[in-house]
């Protein structure tokens, strides 16, 4: 299984835009991404609702990953918007 751990850009975390942007991304993979605050469960990263509940904050590290044909790519994708200042 695929994973990456992923330290947290942006200033609010993964709070109100960043995790609408990061569910729309995750959303879209043709595999389900999960993600998890480092050493904490995995939840879905579709949805904003589960990872407003991470409770993750700046700087935190999140550990993403996926299962399945197309795997790798869909957690590159998740990853990259994790890693990028997403609260302009």
């Amino acid at each position: 299984m695929p994973e990456r751990t992923v330290t947290v850009a942006s200033k609010v975390g993964l709070h109100a835009r960043p995790a609408a942007l990061v569910a729309k991304t995750a959303a879209a993979q043709s595999v389900e991404v999960t993600i998890a605050k480092d050493g904490g469960t995995p939840v879905a990263a579709s949805s904003v609702l589960n990872l407003m509940t991470l409770g993750v904050a700046h700087g935190d590290t999140v550990v993403i990953a996926a299962e399945g044909d197309g795997a790798e790519a869909a957690v590159d994708a998740v990853a990259d918007v994790v890693a990028q200042d997403l609260d302009g």
